[in-house]
């Protein structure tokens, strides 16, 4: 029968290899003693009193914790809410308040050292516990009950349509929306990537994309073990360290974004080249220029895909030689979705005219949580989701993206709310009036530019507000540039009618 839940998406039983910690020794977890973890952490939850849609917060780096929490998590039929553990206290009380999360997880070490985590979730009452690997499971140290004080659950089992994951991505107003993705719809995607680059128990991948994103959960964790492939998971992606764990530990493929592809470039390859089966590249744009210097640098095929949160990931890819064609500059084909193009009305316009990418599917998320508003501009009438993104299909199928309808910023595929950080930097007592937007940028693609009025008779340089900035937004939205204009940005943002692109600006730039 095939799986339907996280909790029958992969082998139980076998006692093949299928997680690598690299470390010395490494840890190599057979698919049985994860399972095994597993169910032993979903028991150690349930008595922690997580019952069905409570929400996880999972504020852990790349480890073997994270990867059994998270499944546990699912198999409770619980919601699973990744963080970025580098965040600040700010942003963990966004996250957590808005999931009304039931419990944190964090690293050991981190409730003795009141780290931001656990500052964020005692102010809202959410249980506060550990997580570490003894050597033979993983604990659940439960540092404060919060909420969850006096409280026991059953064990429970995952069902198709429970939200398993709830991903955030940066909205245009501003505040991030809460993406929920259902059993049903990771497990889609699991299926299309799989079959996509043909995964099999053959392969083993590099995991170099950090656990909080859905490239990485999805495409570089999730649709690997459902294969009954195997997956190399170091603490976090290391340029000097890459090679030496790929070739040691036999990987063949990786997939990552353009940023780490170019990192590469600029290291050392091995020698012997490993022997690499493809390529994977996605998240924010790949230059026909890297494309073809990664392939001839590393002698394998590189397919360049396109994914959103709300898909779940993967919504095309370019296909294997054997395949199909791989054109440089596009996205591939549909990937187990519809893909059309659509105008403003919800038209779709003749093959080869740009409009808005739209798609639909089963991976598909139904809806944003408690956002009527986002939901109805999103979606059209005959439930294709808007990507925001414009673009065309050529004759053959392939989908090029030409342009970004909605205004963010894509910094190596961390994608930036331009509004969000002006309301931020918008509260520095010498700012009068900010605003932000994508500058061009050769490692990232796009970074943060800024530009700023400061108020009269006050003094502010780019040194200054970026550390100012350091204690309120995660580090990769720190702006690149500053300038000082001298006028009302009133008069800036009419220049800059596409603010959020890479249009000049009259003013002396300052090096953040």
């Amino acid at each position: 029968m095939a799986p339907t839940t996280l909790a029958n998406a992969f082998s139980k039983d076998s006692t093949e290899t299928a997680i690598i910690i690299p470390g010395s020794p490494a840890l190599t977890i057979s698919y049985q003693k994860l399972s095994a973890d597993v169910k032993a952490f979903q028991q150690q939850l349930a008595n922690a009193g997580i019952q069905a849609q409570a929400a996880v917060s999972i504020a852990l780096p790349n480890t073997y914790e994270f990867i059994v929490a998270f499944i546990a998590a699912s198999w409770q039929r619980a919601i699973a809410a990744p963080l970025n553990s580098a965040y600040k206290q700010s942003e963990f009380e966004f996250y957590i308040d808005d999931l009304s999360s039931a419990i944190a997880l964090v690293p050991k070490g981190a409730f003795a050292q009141d780290a931001a985590a656990v500052r964020a979730a005692r102010r809202y009452n959410a249980a506060i516990a550990e997580c570490y690997y003894n050597g033979s499971e993983v604990v659940l140290d439960i540092k404060e009950e919060g909420k969850l004080a006096g409280k026991s659950a059953p064990l429970l089992s995952a069902q198709p349509e429970d939200v398993a994951l709830v991903l955030h991505t940066s909205g245009t107003t501003g505040r991030p929306k809460a993406v929920p993705l259902t059993h049903r719809n990771l497990l889609r995607t699991m299926k299309n990537i799989q079959a996509t680059y043909e995964l099999s128990q053959k392969d083993r991948t590099m995991l170099v994309m950090p656990l909080f994103h859905v490239h990485g959960l999805l495409a570089g964790f999730l649709a690997p073990l459902a294969s009954g492939g195997s997956v190399v998971v170091p603490l976090k992606f290391s340029a000097s360290e890459f090679w030496k764990h790929f070739t040691e530990h036999k990987a063949n493929w990786y997939t990552a974004v353009p940023t780490i592809h170019q990192i590469l470039l600029k290291n050392p390859i091995p020698s012997p080249r490993p022997d690499i089966r493809f390529i994977r590249s996605c998240s924010s744009p790949l230059s026909p220029k890297t494309f073809h210097e990664l392939e001839k640098a590393l002698g394998a095929p590189v397919l360049e895909a396109y994914a959103m949160t709300e898909a779940s990931h993967q919504m095309t890819s370019n296909p294997l030689p054997h395949v199909g064609s791989r054109k440089p500059g596009s996205v591939g084909l549909g990937q187990g979705v519809e893909i059309k193009i659509l105008d403003e009305a919800g038209k779709e316009v003749p093959q080869g005219k740009e409009a808005e990418i739209c798609i639909i599917g089963e991976n598909v998320t139904k809806g944003y949580l408690n956002n009527p508003s986002a939901n109805a501009s999103s979606f059209t009438k005959n439930g294709f989701f808007r990507t925001g993104d414009q673009g065309l299909i050529d004759a053959e199928g392939y989908v090029f993206i030409t342009g970004r309808i909605k205004e963010l910023i894509n910094k190596g595929g961390e994608k930036i709310s331009p509004i969000e950080l002006d309301n931020v930097i918008a509260q520095h007592p010498a700012v009068s009036e900010a605003v932000s937007f994508a500058i061009e940028d050769e490692m990232y693609g796009q970074d943060v530019g800024l530009a700023i009025v400061v108020k009269e008779g006050q003094t502010l340089n780019a040194a200054e507000l970026k550390t100012w900035l350091t204690d309120r937004v995660a580090r990769f939205k720190l702006p690149k540039k500053v300038c000082y204009h001298p006028i009302k940005l009133q008069a800036l943002q009419h220049d800059l009618t596409t603010r959020r692109s890479s249009s000049p600006i009259s003013c002396t730039w300052y090096h953040a």
